[in-house]
């Protein structure tokens, strides 16, 4: 397996890193921000959490038709028109007396152009790396994104008590604007990894692809339903704690680094290939907890603890590229994160609106108690779930592209 070190002397690597990295710190500094808008001017829960997570709300529409764009799109281009489209989005919401309703219409916008953002990203580093280079590779960028998050929501948490959400927008806008840049000006153009144009069409036959397989459609629901629960909590640290919400996010972005880096580098992988359903019921059921409103350093420990859960993705990512035919990693990759995002999203309108009603501890259990259910019913599924057997390469539909044959095809890589 490929060391760290050696990923960073992969041509490509570094530039497609630094660039993740500003835009996910700029997605820290700017959802922290935009929720604490929304709920200093509101007062609900509901609206506070909609506000930082209602962009993956947008994802399921994306999935369905505009997936294809992951392989038949310039990756450098798709990436660096995505930041710019995030960067003018966030500093056209630090405007002031915007309605609450516009906000959130613009939320929802710029979540519908993210759906595209995983499987580009992720098929681009299936095509840096080589195929034994996805885990340590993947497991690095999540390390990096816990890293980010530490430090985006301290800082941002410490930026809000001396300026205005509105500040840290523009601040936010700025690193979109960075991450465009790096990835413009230091990324390879390259050509579409499959021919034909992005359509809808064509985002639903691959889609049908990847959902006819038990085994796959197990993976997914797995990578969806049990983290979009908890991040059904995490979109409650706000409302439960106005004046500590970036310590908490603080201490969940650590336990997942610390989850990342145990399952990416220290775990072999006889022991790794286990551990997907108890790192889920880790990741849900210290937020039982909750239930007895513990008071700050306590709530910090559990929200710790229970993010090193999140490691239980890279199992399941590792998995459904086992189960993926090569030329549709990117697809289904963004497939992963447009469903998971989606998933996160519902998962924190619901958690709102039970907090609406009861309260953020009780709506932080409920959603920690149903991942807990999903977990233990997937885990039982899976062990009814036959060997996969080998699949076809999905047919091109005709195109432009088509006559050329298949561009950059994402054979010995992973994403």
């Amino acid at each position: 397996m490929p060391t760290y070190r050696s990923l960073f002397r992969t041509p490509e690597f570094t530039p497609l890193f630094l660039g993740t990295a500003a835009q996910t710190a700029a997605q820290t500094v700017g959802g922290l921000a935009l929720g604490t808008l929304v709920y200093r001017a509101t007062g609900s829960p509901l609206l506070s959490a909609v506000s930082m997570f209602g962009p993956s709300l947008a994802q399921v529409l994306g999935a369905t038709v505009l997936l294809s764009g992951a392989d038949r799109l310039p990756p450098r281009t798709a990436l660096s028109a995505i930041a710019l489209t995030f960067a003018a989005g966030t500093a056209f919401q630090a405007l002031p007396g915007l309605p609450v309703g516009v906000v959130l219409a613009v939320v929802l916008v710029l979540g519908l152009v993210a759906s595209l953002g995983g499987g580009v990203r992720w098929g681009l580093l299936n095509e840096i790396l080589a195929k034994e280079g996805y885990l340590p590779g993947r497991s690095l960028f999540n390390m990096m994104s816990g890293l980010m998050q530490i430090a985006g929501f301290a800082t941002g948490g410490a930026l809000l008590t001396a300026l205005s959400p509105r500040v840290c927008l523009l601040l936010s806008a700025a690193l979109y604007l960075t991450a465009a840049l790096v990835l413009r000006l230091a990324l390879t153009a390259r050509p579409p990894r499959t021919a034909g144009r992005p359509s809808a069409r064509a985002t639903w036959r691959a889609n049908s692809l990847l959902w006819s397989s038990r085994s796959r459609r197990l993976t997914y629901l797995g990578l969806w339903l049990p983290n979009g629960l908890v991040v059904g909590c995490e979109s409650l640290y706000v409302s439960y704690a106005p004046h500590a919400a970036g310590t908490l996010f603080a201490c969940g972005a650590l336990g997942m680094f610390a989850g990342d880096v145990t399952v990416g580098r220290l775990l072999p992988p006889a022991v790794r290939r286990r551990l997907a359903a108890p790192l889920l019921l880790l990741l849900a059921t210290p937020y039982l907890l909750f239930a007895a409103h513990p008071p700050l350093p306590v709530a910090m420990v559990c929200v710790t603890l229970a993010s090193a859960g999140f490691g239980a993705s890279l199992v399941q990512q590792e998995r459904l590229m086992e189960l993926t035919p090569d030329e549709l990693a990117g697809q289904a990759l963004g497939l992963h994160s447009a469903g998971m995002l989606t998933m996160q999203g519902v998962s924190a309108a619901l958690a709102g609106t039970v907090a609406q009603v009861t309260s953020p501890a009780a709506g932080m259990t409920t959603m920690a108690a149903g991942s807990v259910l999903v977990t233990l019913a997937l885990a039982t599924a899976g062990r009814r779930s036959p060997e996969p057997e080998p699949e076809p390469a999905l047919k091109q539909e005709p195109g432009p592209a088509a006559a050329t044959g298949v561009a950059g095809a994402a054979g010995a890589h992973r994403g």
